[in-house]
């Protein structure tokens, strides 16, 4: 089997993994697979480059399981899953039918106990034989979600050979950045071809919290409620988001050239949106960054500024004094509706 070794699932479907039963057949599969992009349902309709393979032992089945762990956001707990219907198709099984989804929670003060990896196992219908081995895989996952700070691990196709052998054919692991930290090893790992270049340079700025989309209003906000608040207007006044950027407490002018730095090399962008609440973060430093950001770059992109907040008075008085050419709001409606003409009077 050639694998496509991307940061995206539903590879099979979108023709990333191939058979092979020679060497030749092997050699062309990888490389009509290596340099191409490949577009799956969790992707863009760009795609992800495709510039590894992982290439291994076909396997003869006689069943297709699903076993992984996850946050359960509302119970606040781990929660392992596992199906019976395992493979391809486990996205589908578990939204038409929840019900061939099994569940087990883990108290983090108790940690995983064994009953919980037989209760796994024989909710899988399992031979007797490989109860014990299912109940020690399920066990063993769990140590590894909980020693490395994952936020999803799973095994997907988990198999039983013919032989009677459980095997993991594919695997998954989803790790929590704020806690790369402790894991220095891990995050050397990360591949930034697999990331979109500006998401990369935007951790480079410092600018965590910066995702690109696939419309045509660059967004600045702070507060994550705010800017998907934002994300969400826009949309309703007819307008694309070009990206999610929430540049948080930026009591420093530093983030917020960055953030137009950012703008100003995406060829997406034709238009700005910059909605800053001022509680933590001084409206006046945020006007100050954008009077800096037009001194340091040549910005052609009509802006719309909407403040309001700590220091709104001195914020506007900088804009005002600059003599910068920028559309003021003074409502997010308003704000949002301006962003959304500027592109279409460009």
């Amino acid at each position: 089997m050639i694998k496509a070794q991307v940061y995206a699932g539903g590879r099979g479907k979108a023709g990333g993994i191939k058979q092979a039963s020679s060497p030749e057949e092997a050699g062309k599969a990888a490389a009509s697979l290596l340099g191409s992009r490949l577009v799956t349902h969790q992707t863009g309709a760009e795609g992800v480059p495709v510039e590894q393979v992982l290439v291994e032992e076909a396997v003869n089945t006689e069943r297709e399981l699903y076993l992984g762990i996850v946050i359960d956001s509302s119970r606040r707990l781990p929660v392992i899953m596992a199906s019976e219907a395992g493979g391809m198709d486990i996205e589908e099984i578990a939204l038409k039918s929840p019900e061939k989804i099994i569940k087990t929670w883990v108290d983090p003060a108790a940690g995983f106990q064994p009953f919980q990896g037989r209760q796994i196992a024989y909710g899988l219908n399992l031979q007797p034989e490989l109860v014990k081995p299912a109940g020690e895989l399920v066990g063993n996952l769990f140590r590894l979600f909980k020693t490395l700070d994952c936020s999803l691990v799973e095994i997907n196709p988990l198999v039983v050979t013919m032989d009677k052998r459980l095997l993991a054919l594919d695997a998954k692991v989803n790790f929590d950045d704020n806690a790369l930290f402790r894991h220095p090893e891990i995050a050397a790992m990360n591949d930034k071809g697999q990331v979109d270049p500006l998401e990369v340079r935007a951790q480079d700025f410092g600018i965590k919290n910066y995702i690109k989309m696939e419309g045509d209003i660059g967004c600045m906000v702070n507060g994550a409620g705010l800017a998907m608040s934002v994300l969400d207007l826009l949309t309703l006044c007819g307008g694309k988001p070009a990206n999610f950027l929430d540049i948080g407490t930026a009591n420093n002018t530093e983030r917020v050239v960055n953030a137009f730095r950012l703008f100003n090399s995406d060829p997406a962008v034709k238009a700005i949106l910059v909605n800053i609440f001022g509680g933590m973060a001084r409206v006046d430093v945020i006007a100050r960054g954008i009077v800096e950001a037009y001194s340091q770059m040549d910005i052609r992109i009509p802006t719309v500024v909407r403040l309001a907040g700590t220091n709104v008075q001195e914020g506007e008085c900088i804009l005002e004094e600059s003599g910068l050419k920028i559309i003021r709001a003074y409502g997010m409606q308003e704000a949002a509706e301006k962003a959304v003409a500027a592109v279409k009077n460009r």
